[in-house]
């Protein structure tokens, strides 16, 4: 058997009343900042919880216009976790400005308790990062921001609908940032990403960045850049979003079930699953012993597992300008040896569930292998 980890393929096999959409769509057009994409911002609001949302080119961009819009600039720190994707890190390197790491903990994301104690004079912003379709404990962190009146910004791009006491991922902080990637679970048909704020202001500004600055063709009020979300791509979100509490639901259950199993393995281990949290699952991912040996039989016997991710990005060459070493953050570090990725997505069948199962129970129950 087969267990494939993108499952594209699948979620628009059916879609041919998307398609009627696009070919009226394209008949209007309507392709710069268009009636669907002020259509899928306001659902997209809606689904999250939040005043305003704005559409943008993607989550990196996501971030990058929120510390823009906060201010952030050359010679400013940003404090966020030592774990994360390179987007985040990538957008506040943009704008001149230097992350401060701190270690993550078993959810996957920061160490709360690590914060204070990285903050200096020149901290501007924390970017917690909701990690796999786990979130921050911002019940922690929403104290300490208020407290050095530092602004948050959510990078939610993994944790569309993720929750803590049923208060969405990106309705914490000043903003949130999400990825419509393809692989996301709420996703486009390329690059897209979304922010969401209810700060008037902020909602003000974030559209004129997004858009050049311009107040209207003739009047540049502020100078920004070009970072709208097509609207060609609104189209698939608005078909795509009445799906987006069906498909997190799926993957809840899907991982729920991989769990019952996985856990019965005394060389797996399950990530903490705290009280109050509503973890969506973009990645699951579990702590196994011989997890590079793991991998392999599990890619030989046709499952696509993979690694979130060998190399921490505290340690990527583009970074040796920090003077981190191996160590600095030993969290991220073990993760890095021990993690391993299982696909959970909503199209899965049980018999493939039950195969991945099967597949990684023979793997330590048989010694030859």
């Amino acid at each position: 058997m087969k267990v494939r980890y993108s499952y594209l393929d699948q979620q628009f096999a059916h879609c041919d009343d998307l398609w009627n959409e696009l070919k009226k769509f394209v008949a209007t057009g309507d392709f710069t900042l268009g009636k669907p994409l002020v259509e899928f911002e306001e659902k997209f609001a809606a689904l999250i919880g939040s005043k305003y949302a704005i559409g943008v080119n993607s989550g990196t961009d996501a971030i990058k216009l929120s510390l823009k819009a906060l201010g952030v600039g050359f010679g400013d720190e940003v404090i966020t976790a030592a774990n994360t994707f390179v987007a985040t890190v990538g957008a506040i390197v943009e704008l001149g400005a230097k992350p401060v790491f701190v270690d993550c903990n078993d959810t996957f994301c920061m160490d709360v308790s690590l914060v204070e104690q990285a903050i200096t004079e020149r901290t501007k912003a924390i970017i917690p990062v909701h990690f796999t379709g786990y979130m921050t404990d911002m019940r922690r962190l929403m104290p300490l921001s208020e407290k050095h009146g530092l602004p948050l910004v959510e990078d939610a791009c993994q944790s569309i609908l993720g929750a803590i006491d049923n208060k969405n991922a990106g309705t914490w902080g000043i903003t949130g940032a999400f990825s419509l990637h393809p692989l996301k679970n709420l996703n486009v048909w390329s690059d897209g990403g979304i922010i969401v704020t209810n700060d008037d202001n902020m909602a003000k500004k974030l559209r004129l960045l997004r858009n050049h600055g311009l107040v209207d063709r003739d009047t540049v009020q502020i100078m920004g850049c070009n970072s709208r979300l097509d609207t060609i791509q609104a189209v698939v979100g608005n078909w795509l979003i009445p799906q987006t509490r069906d498909i997190a639901q799926r993957r809840m259950e899907n991982a729920n079930y991989y769990d019952s199993f996985l856990k019965k393995i005394p060389e797996l281990t399950i990530p903490p699953r705290p009280s109050g949290y509503r973890i969506v699952y973009h990645l699951y991912m579990v702590f196994a012993e011989r997890r590079d040996a793991l991998l392999e039989h599990c890619i030989k016997n046709g499952i696509e597992a993979k690694v979130h991710y060998p190399v921490p990005i505290y340690r990527q060459p583009a970074l040796n300008y920090l003077g981190h070493c191996e160590g600095d953050f030993p969290v991220s570090d073990r993760h890095a040896q021990n993690v391993i990725s299982f696909p959970c997505d909503q199209h899965l069948s049980k018999e493939e569930m039950d195969y991945v199962v099967r597949v990684v129970s023979d793997f330590y129950l048989n010694p030859r292998v």
